[in-house]
Formats: structure tokens, sequence, C-alpha cells
């Protein structure tokens, strides 16, 4: 992952704080998950500076997980030697915001509204994204905004989009399950580039698990491409 897109992913969902020890950014997450928690090499690490980063990270009450982009080949192998399991390859996608922005978002269909709603708060509960991930959109300090999405006259779903520069990153989509399958992801993200559009943005991105093939069949089907690449590797 070029040092660009490593720096929206944390300009859009930051961690609490930072620390560089050796040749390793430790992050603080706080509960708000592997994005926010995980170590990353800014340079070439021994063992003995793994073993330095696994402390401090167990110091700060949480799991040793690093953060592996194009590049880190050689940590990758080392960590795999030492036992860590894979977790969570993810793509980023990207396209230009003028790309979605093309057709009109049916009426009443997708609000933006930050600070959240408590019925958008209630929403994000229901797929796991609780107060400690809140706490991640709080922190980001560029433009941002919640998404609050309406099917047949109820709330359905939610989202969070950020910018970094000129760049915008969709978070946390959770649509009901009672509301999935309608349509709704595509009129979120047109929906999100819009906003990205009115706030300066350039370039709309979103981070998608591999595994999750419905969402990746939907960003590909808008027309985005994979501008690059990561995974986690963990101790279980």
């Amino acid at each position: 992952m070029s040092g660009d897109w490593a720096d929206i992913v944390d300009g859009t969902w930051p961690a609490a704080r930072y620390r560089r020890l050796g040749p390793f950014q430790l992050r603080e997450g706080q509960g708000g998950g592997s994005r926010v928690s995980a170590a990353n090499a800014l340079a070439p690490a021994s063992d003995a500076d793994i073993d330095a980063a696994e402390a401090a990270m167990q110091a700060m009450g949480q799991k040793s997980i690093f953060c592996l982009r194009p590049g880190d080949e050689a940590l990758d192998a080392k960590l795999a030697q030492r036992g860590y399991d894979i977790l969570d390859p993810v793509n980023i996608y990207t396209c230009p915001v003028s790309h979605l922005t093309d057709q009109p978002i049916p009426p009443v269909m997708v609000f933006s509204v930050w600070e959240p709603l408590e019925i958008m708060r209630e929403i994000w509960a229901a797929g796991g994204i609780g107060p400690e991930r809140l706490a991640v959109m709080e922190r980001a300090k560029g433009p941002k905004t919640g998404l609050l999405l309406r099917h047949n006259d109820q709330p359905s779903g939610a989202a969070f989009v950020a910018m970094h520069g000129d760049v915008a990153m969709l978070h946390a989509l959770e649509i009901l399950p009672a509301h999935r399958r309608q349509g709704l992801g595509q009129w979120t993200m047109r929906a999100a580039a819009i906003w990205a559009g009115d706030n300066g943005a350039q370039t709309f991105s979103v981070i998608c698990t591999k595994a999750n093939e419905g969402a990746n069949g939907l960003y590909r089907a808008l027309g985005m491409e994979i501008a690059s690449e990561y995974h986690y590797r963990h101790l279980v």
C-alpha cells in the first residue's frame, strides 16, 4: 500500500494514539478494531524489533497484530514463522468522485447528518459497530458525515464518510438484514460521492475484505478499481 493510502486510511479512520518504536508505528485502538490497533513497519524490522513491538502492544492491553502492505513480504514471512495467522485480507477500491455522481439519488432515501442520530447508532450497533468504533469516527479531523438510509419509509442502514486531503473514504456501511439486496448499497455509494464532491474531494474510496463477495461485486459493478491491498497477521 502506498504511503498515500496508508495516510488516507489513518486520516479517515484514526487510532486514538500513534507511537514510533524502532521501525514500527504502533497504534492504540481503545477497542476500535484491527485497523486502529495494528502495528505497521516503516523500515526493515529485526526479530528484536518484533519482540519490542509485541511487548508494547501487550502493555497497551492489545493483542499482537501487524498490518502488512505491499513491500512488507520479509516481515510477513518472519511473522508467519512465529506462528502469526493471516487475518482479513482487504482491497482498497477507488474511482473519481465524478464517476458516481451522474445519477440523482431517489428522494428521501439517503440523508447526510452529523452527529449521528440515535437510530444510526442503533443500526451500527446491530452490525457490531459499537461505541469504540463510533469514537474512531469522532476522532476523524477532516470533513466527515454520517449517512442515514431509508427504504420503504423505514430506517434501513447507516454509513460514515470522511476525507483526507482530496480523497473521501467510506467506512462502516451497515444495512439492516430486512433491507438488503434492494439496491441500497449502490445508492449509498453514490450519495457518499455526491457529499464528497460537494466538500472538494476528487477521489472516492472504500475498503472491503476480500472475503465479502457481495461488496466486492458491488464496487466492481460501480466501476471502481483496486488501488491497493493489505492484510493483518495476528497471534491467536
